[in-house]
């Protein structure tokens, strides 16, 4: 009897994570597609699919959420990225994953999911131009930093409103974050 429940269970987080995935992963297609409107920031990007990272920071294990980054990277380089964009996408998501769930820990007395998915908008960005600095065997990439903070913070700001809102009117997301902090305590 606990075997199938805990066999159940393990289903239903693994459905759970491939809904994610695909979220995050036609997000992010979509996102490509949108043209962005910034002529002194080119090349920057508004970071949508990261709503799916902080949705899953506050509902699955560390471990989950490495799985679900690791496998939203993965599929979206091979349905249209190139080694460089998978690069650059690494580079800003895990930086941007560890920082957030870093600050998180924080506590939420100390710091809103606004604030978490802020963090995450701006390290997203030092992670990528540090993968910039790599490649092109100089520091100077750094530069573009303050205007690409600018940006990171506004978009990480959104995007934690988002987030707010769907933990907010979606019961599911609800339940599950409750459930996850609970998990935690105990």
């Amino acid at each position: 009897m606990n075997n199938s429940y805990e066999q159940t269970n393990k289903t239903h987080r693994n459905i759970y994570i491939s809904l994610l995935v695909a979220q995050g992963v036609i997000i992010g297609i979509l996102e490509r597609m949108i043209p962005f409107p910034f002529a002194f920031a080119p090349g920057a990007k508004l970071g949508l699919a990261n709503l799916i990272t902080i949705v899953a920071i506050f509902t699955l294990s560390f471990r989950d959420v490495i799985t679900l980054t690791w496998l939203r990277l993965i599929l979206t380089a091979l349905l249209g990225g190139t080694l460089s964009t998978f690069l650059y996408s690494f580079g800003g998501a895990f930086l941007s994953l560890f920082s957030m769930i870093l600050v998180k820990q924080l506590g939420p007395k100390r710091v809103s999911l606004i604030g978490i998915s802020a963090t995450g908008g701006v390290m997203h960005n030092v992670g990528q131009l540090l993968v910039a600095s790599l490649i092109a065997q100089t520091w100077t990439v750094m530069l573009y930093l303050p205007v690409l903070s600018i940006i990171g913070l506004a978009a990480g700001g959104a995007l934690g409103i988002a987030a707010n809102y769907l933990f907010t009117h979606v019961t599911i997301l609800s339940y599950l974050r409750f459930n996850h902090e609970k998990s935690r305590k105990e």
